[in-house]
């Protein structure tokens, strides 16, 4: 009898937790619980921008989930997502002046949620800091020679859907990389921007600001919590606290040569990046890299795979490196995977000029 009530005793027991896990974590519902999504810039005179998805095993995808969903498209270039709780948000660039926007979704339906239009002017990136506070770099309107104007970094708050604060940077911010308390924000290449801004995510205040030589392109915090960053040819390595470069490294010689599409792996040592050029009629050639956080040079004689991408991102779920393909602004890319040591896995057909990737799950 003392055995079967203790046997009634501890299943009881692991019931209750079992519900009390159960009641705690619930597992999110829709559609867009986990997967891949790829951000399409589309044409730009077209404003026919998307975002597609599928599932990690899958190689067929939506095309545009959001016109899936919701019944109409987004009317712009997508330029960046990112997700804040249970809220997506998708950067949209319209061609028309004044048509900027940043779509709110449901994270798990992609169901629209809200629109923000006030203070968002050529949105570039976005990056979520807490679950209702995300970060969205701007250029603002361009001058009228399109030249570049001191940007801004919008504080979005997600509570609210509006924009709280706009904090003044430099010529184009564009890529974002949040770290602990700091986000580092660097500048477009093509911008006349040269200084890297960290902003304090608690005070939204700039901490302080980095001078280049060049447009600074912030990739990433390794496995050791160093910041690369990328400026012309140059690859820099920082201290996050003191900001002080500790490492710099050359990407080959040749300043014909543009270094872009930088992806760090899935163990946050190796960085992926193309390095292309431009022919006399204008068509990109090139190829992908690797190199370790541990290298003293970079090898940029024997490619990782001998072709450029518009797009390149490591899923830090598999640690497959996704690659994007546009053909041309007038049909579907793809979402190419590969494995680590460079071998093809398989290719899946999304919208016009993939550019990005987000990676979801549970």
């Amino acid at each position: 009898m003392k055995k079967q009530l203790l046997r009634i005793l501890t299943i009881s027991s692991i019931s209750a937790i079992l519900w009390s896990c159960n009641q705690s974590d619930p597992i999110p519902k829709g559609s867009y619980v986990q997967g891949v999504f790829v951000l399409n810039e589309g044409n730009f005179t077209q404003n026919n921008g998307g975002v597609s998805f599928f599932a990690r095993e899958n190689t067929t995808a939506d095309a545009d989930v959001f016109s899936l969903v919701n019944g109409n498209a987004l009317t712009g270039g997508v330029q960046g997502y990112d997700i804040a709780g249970d809220h997506g948000l998708i950067l949209v660039d319209n061609s028309a002046a004044g048509q900027d926007k940043i779509q709110i979704v449901n994270a798990n339906t992609f169901a629209s949620e809200a629109t923000i239009t006030t203070d968002i002017e050529n949105p570039r990136d976005v990056v979520a800091v807490t679950n209702d506070k995300a970060y969205v770099t701007c250029w603002s309107t361009l001058n009228s020679d399109y030249s570049y104007p001191v940007g801004y970094v919008a504080v979005i708050d997600l509570a609210t859907n509006k924009v709280t604060k706009k904090i003044s940077t430099d010529k184009g911010p564009e890529k974002m990389i949040f770290s602990k308390d700091k986000v580092f924000v660097g500048d477009y290449s093509y911008s006349d921007g040269n200084k890297l801004t960290v902003i304090s995510t608690s005070s939204d205040a700039i901490l302080s600001s980095i001078t280049f030589k060049s447009a600074p392109n912030p990739i990433g915090v390794d496995v050791n919590g160093k910041l690369w960053v990328q400026a012309g040819i140059e690859l820099f390595r920082l201290n996050t606290e003191t900001y002080a470069i500790e490492t710099t490294l050359k990407i080959g010689t040749d300043v014909t040569k543009t270094p872009g599409n930088f992806a760090m792996s899935s163990d946050l040592s190796t960085i992926y990046f193309v390095l292309s050029y431009s022919d006399a009629s204008y068509v990109s050639h090139g190829a992908t890299y690797k190199f370790s956080i541990n290298d003293t040079q970079i090898n940029v004689t024997t490619p990782f795979i001998n072709r450029i991408f518009s797009g390149l991102a490591v899923d830090p779920t598999q640690g497959l490196v996704y690659a994007a393909v546009t053909p041309s602004y007038s049909q579907a890319g793809y979402a190419v995977r590969y494995r680590g040591d460079g071998t093809l896995v398989d290719s899946v057909k999304v919208g016009v000029a993939p550019t990005g990737f987000y990676f979801k799950q549970l």
